[in-house]
C-alpha cells in the first residue's frame, strides 16, 4: 500500500507538466514543491537536499538567458521528473 504522502506527487508532477508545457513558471512550481511537506517529511533526508538543489539551479538558471547560464532546464526538469518516479517507488515500499 501507498503512503498516504503519495497522494501529494501527482500535485507535482502537474506542476512539472505544466512548466515543461509553457503553461507554468519556475516560481510556480518551486512554491507547489516546497509546500509538499508531508512528502518530504514521508522520504529520506536526501530526497528533500536533491529536490532543493534541483529547484534552486531552476531558479537560478531562470535570472538568466538559456545561453548565459549553466543549468539546462529541460535538464532540469528531466532530473525533477526522475526524482519524482523514485519518490514514488520508495513512498510506494513504505
Amino acid at each position: 500500500m501507498n503512503h498516504p504522502a503519495a497522494s501529494r506527487l501527482p500535485l507535482m508532477r502537474d506542476a512539472l507538466d505544466a512548466l515543461r508545457a509553457g503553461r507554468g513558471d519556475i516560481a510556480t512550481l518551486c512554491s507547489t514543491w516546497r509546500a509538499q511537506e508531508e512528502v518530504m517529511n514521508a522520504l529520506p533526508a536526501r530526497y528533500r537536499q536533491v529536490a532543493e538543489d534541483l529547484l534552486a539551479r531552476l531558479e537560478a538558471g531562470s535570472l538568466f538567458t538559456e545561453e548565459s547560464c549553466s543549468f539546462s532546464q529541460k535538464d532540469l526538469t528531466d532530473s525533477l521528473a526522475t526524482w519524482l518516479d523514485k519518490a514514488q517507488q520508495t513512498l510506494a515500499a513504505s
